[in-house]
Order: structure tokens, then C-alpha cells, then sequence
């Protein structure tokens, strides 16, 4: 291969002129031959017996030309490239391809390039570090959530149901006398207290004893999803089947040694306090790297292509797909059972989308100008986290991903250390609810709204679990007519910065080399 020239044309957009030697790409078409001679037909020869010379004198001499170029572009679209003072952005257009030039096979490359990038600083960048406080309610809530987990279910025969119990009971609707859809149930199981029902319903069962039979009259909310019954008076005969209740064990130093590895209490406490303040830390770390992210990328002058944009778009939403999958979900399902399309999902990335390139291009230029480098120890070390960090073997992890491309992530890392060492870093302690309102201080200002109920009377209802690009929201239980409507609690997910906030965990992909997009020919290759 050969560049003849290359050019501008347009803003980031560079067109080269590339000669192909001709035993080169005679080698490709013998190559391409070879590789298909076992499925050619020839009248007279037996399937795969025919000469090249036959094959190409039965179907054209162009027959095999398509796939050779194919096969050879990738490689020497990126030969020639490296000829220029360009990096390729996104992919290549072939066009004007000559088989037939006096020099060799000739063909026009067009391809988008990385922008020219002027970073203004990236010393001494003032960002302040918020870490949340520890306070003894984290720690008890802690303690309280073990406890249930070690709690034992407790059958009541000797007295009525009370708040905190479980009920297992009957029950049937009844408006103005008549049955409806959706309001009959046998041996459900309510815990009395926890608002599951329409309000009143459950207050109407504590004080029944094992046995009774009993109304519950109560009225649906104006605002009830079932127009049929939106504010009308119903009347459920039930039937109070059975009562139990959990019985949690005490908080003392036995509790201690069956749920810990400690022997006292107070030991117990002092570990749990210790892993909420890792873990609050390690989320100050996380979102120091995001206030870094932010004044670095506003030192950034660059013209960026819209394609190194969607490019990342795309990574981040086949990252969103393997976190689904990791929850037993997927974009599949998503999209089949919320409507939503993966252009949307891909949209609402192109925010973070921008701050990454930015970031990336930054840090592109802040490896050149400190003359970052990977050593072999580097790389080694990384390929054995990640082995670790998906659970392969160091060699497996090599097979996918070239020591060249971890080089590269290894220098992005050192240089973000080298930002984060440089800035100017503010400390503050916060407690929870500060935190959330530095957050979003709007949303916090504002009154609660209470969602409308969208429950259909007549039919129990499923949530499927619902996710935009930042999270999936949490699948409801299937709801009876008699329970209220209950909104979905949103949970956000994180794109996580390994080493300092620079990398989201994703599954090893192995390199993919540069492709034509498109190839036109003055001869036309059948």
C-alpha cells in the first residue's frame, strides 16, 4: 500500500488517495478463492474441483475482486492513515475504486477525524470533596435490616390481630350490593400497618380475632384508577383465616456472634460503622471525580464530531444492557414491555455521552503533553484486575483485548491521577439530607405531589419493571382491586469510574478493526 496524497475536505473530514500493489491484492483474490473454492459449481467439474482460471472465466474475472478489497481495506485504510497527522473518529467511505489504475488497485478514502483539542488547564483545578457523615441511625438501620433477615415467624392463637401482624385472610367486594372484578381474594397475606390496602381497610381488621367473619366498608379514593369506583363505598366480607408475626431476635452479644464474626455487640456496631464510612468514601471519591470531570471538561475547546458522540452513545447503552442483564432483565425486555425504543434509550444518554468524548479528548492531550506511559507492569497489573474483576483467567482476558489497547486505558488512568493529584481540593462533611438537596435543590424546595391512581377495578394489575437510560425501576407486586396504588421507586444507576472515576465496568470486547462503510467501483465486481 501507498498514500498517494490526502486533503481536508471539510471541518474534521479528510479524503485520502490509496494505491493497493497489485501482487498485494492478487494474493487477497487467490486468498478469497481459496477460501470459497470447496462451495463453487462449474458445469462438468465436480463441486469444488474447478480451477481458479475456470471460476473466473465461467463468472468474470471480477468475481472474486468485492471480497479481496473487503478483506484488505481494513488494514490498509488504517496503514494509511497513519501516514497522516490524523486519527480516524469514525467509519471510513470508500469510493472510486480502480482495478484496473497502471499503479495498482486505487481508491478514494473518506473518513471523519478526531478533533484539533486545546486544553487551557488542567492544574490546579478547585473542586470541593463532599463526604456524608456516619450517624448512629445508619448503623442501627443496618443492625435493623440483619435482624430481620434473622427473625422467625410466630403463629398467634391467643389474642386479636394488632398492627405489626400478618394476616392471612378471605375477602370479597361489593358495590351497592354487587360483586365486582378484581375485589376477590382467598388466604391473602396483609401485614396490618403497612398501608398496603385502601386506606381504612386494614384498621378494620385489627381487634378480629382467628376464626371471625366480619364487614370491612370503606370508600375508594376520588382519584381511584377504576372510574367504576372512584369514590363509591364498597363493603368486603372477609374471613380472618390465621395471624403470625415475626419475632426478632434480641440486640445482645448472642445476636452478635450469629450474625457476625464478632463476639460482642458493641464489636459488632464498630465493624458496621467502619463499612458505611468505605463505603460513604468511596463515594466522595466518585463524585470528586465528577466535579473534576466537570471543570476539566470546561477547558476544553474542541470542534468534536457528532460520530465519536454516537459512538459513545452506543457504548453506553450496551453497558446498560449488561447491567441489565446482570438484574435478569435486558433491553429486549425493556423495550417489549415499556414501549420504550432504543433511540430513546440512546437519547437520553447524549448528555453523558458529550461529557465523556470531552473528557477523553482532555485526557488525550494531557498524555501527550506529560509524556504518560504504560509499562509492562502496568498492563500486567490490569490485565489481572480484570481477570479478577470478571472472573476469567489472565490469558483469556489477553485473547480479547490487545496489550496495545489496555496501554491506552492505563494511561488514561495515570493521567486523571495526575489531574486529581494537581487540583486544589476543598473538604466538606455533609449529612444525607444535605447531600440530596445539594443534589437537586429545586426538587427539594418543592411540596411533594401525590401521583393519580392508574389501577384498572376490574383486572389485577402487573408493573413490569420499568428502566430509562439512568435506571430500571423496581417491578410492583400484582395489586387487587382492594390495594391502593402505589408508585414505583425509581433507582439510579451509576456509570462508575474505576481508578479515580475513569472506566465503567463493562465486560472485555475484543478490538474491531476499521471497516469500509460503503465501496463503489469504475469496474463493477460481480
Amino acid at each position: 500500500m501507498s498514500l498517494k496524497n490526502y486533503k481536508e475536505i471539510d471541518t474534521n473530514k479528510v479524503e485520502m488517495n490509496i494505491v493497493i500493489a497489485k501482487d498485494v491484492f492478487e494474493n487477497a483474490v487467490n486468498a478469497v478463492f481459496k477460501r470459497n473454492a470447496k462451495q463453487i459449481s462449474i458445469p462438468g467439474f465436480r463441486k469444488g474441483k474447478a480451477t481458479r482460471g475456470l471460476v473466473e472465466k465461467f463468472y468474470g474475472k471480477t468475481v472474486f475482486y468485492e471480497d479481496a478489497i473487503n478483506d484488505l481495506l481494513p488494514a490498509e485504510i488504517d496503514s494509511a492513515a497513519k501516514e497522516t497527522p490524523y486519527r480516524i473518529a469514525g467509519m471510513p467511505e470508500v469510493t472510486d475504486v480502480d482495478f484496473e489504475a497502471e499503479e495498482g488497485i486505487t481508491c478514494v478514502v473518506t473518513f471523519v477525524r478526531y478533533p484539533d483539542v486545546k486544553l487551557s488547564s488542567y492544574k490546579g483545578l478547585e473542586v470541593e470533596k463532599v463526604t456524608v457523615e456516619t450517624t448512629d441511625a445508619e448503623v442501627d438501620a443496618e443492625l435493623e435490616r440483619v435482624r430481620a433477615r434473622y427473625s422467625r415467624t410466630i403463629a398467634v392463637n391467643d389474642r386479636a390481630a394488632k398492627n405489626g401482624d400478618t394476616v392471612d385472610i378471605n375477602y370479597e367486594g361489593f358495590v351497592d350490593g354487587k360483586a365486582f372484578d378484581g375485589g376477590k381474594a382467598d388466604n391473602h397475606k396483609l401485614k396490618l400497618g403497612s398501608g398496603a390496602f385502601i386506606p381504612g381497610f386494614e384498621d378494620q381488621i385489627v381487634g378480629k380475632e382467628t376464626g371471625s367473619e366480619f364487614d370491612v366498608v370503606v370508600t375508594f379514593p376520588e382519584d381511584y384508577g377504576a372510574e367504576e369506583l372512584a369514590g363509591k363505598e364498597a363493603t368486603f366480607k372477609c374471613k380472618l383465616n390465621g395471624i403470625e408475626f415475626e419475632e426478632l431476635p434480641a440486640l445482645d452479644d448472642e445476636f452478635a456472634k450469629d450474625a457476625s464474626e464478632f463476639d460482642t455487640l458493641s464489636e459488632y456496631k464498630a465493624d458496621i460503622k467502619a463499612n458505611i464510612e468505605k463505603r460513604h468514601a468511596a463515594e466522595a471519591d466518585v463524585r470528586l471525580a465528577e466535579e473534576l470531570t466537570k471543570a476539566l471538561i470546561a477547558n476544553v475547546e474542541a470542534d468534536v464530531p457528532e460520530v465519536l458522540i454516537d459512538k459513545e452513545q452506543d457504548l453506553l447503552v450496551r453497558e446498560y444492557d449488561y447491567n441489565l442483564r446482570a438484574q435478569g432483565l435486558s433491553l429486549e425486555m425493556l423495550t417489549k414491555y415499556t414501549g420504550m425504543k432504543i433511540s430513546d434509550i440512546k437519547e437520553r444518554y447524549k448528555e453523558q455521552a458529550e461529557v465523556n468524548v470531552k473528557k477523553q479528548l482532555a485526557i488525550d492531550e494531557i498524555v501527550k503533553a506529560e509524556k504518560v506511559e504504560a509499562t509492562e507492569e502496568d498492563i500486567e497489573k490490569k490485565y489481572e484486575e480484570m481477570a479478577t474483576q470478571f472472573g476469567m483467567k489472565v490469558e483469556d482476558v489477553k485473547a480479547r483485548i490487545t496489550a496495545e489497547d489496555l496501554a491506552l486505558d492505563v494511561k488514561s488512568i495515570k493521567a486523571f491521577e495526575l489531574v486529581k493529584e494537581a487540583a486544589k481540593v476543598t473538604e466538606k462533611t455533609v449529612t444525607a439530607e444535605e447531600l440530596a438537596k445539594m443534589n437537586a435543590p429545586e426538587e427539594a424546595e418543592k411540596p411533594a405531589k401525590k401521583t393519580a391512581a392508574k389501577k384498572s377495578a376490574t383486572t389485577k394489575k402487573t408493573t413490569t419493571k420499568k428502566a430509562d437510560a439512568e435506571g430500571a425501576d423496581a417491578a410492583a407486586e400484582k395489586k387487587s382491586a382492594a390495594k391502593k396504588a402505589t408508585t414505583t421507586k425509581k433507582t439510579t444507576t451509576k456509570k462508575a469510574d474505576a481508578e479515580g472515576a475513569e472506566k465503567t465496568e463493562k465486560k472485555p470486547a475484543a478490538k474491531k478493526t476499521t471497516t469500509a462503510k460503503k465501496t463503489t467501483t469504475k469496474k463493477d465486481a460481480e
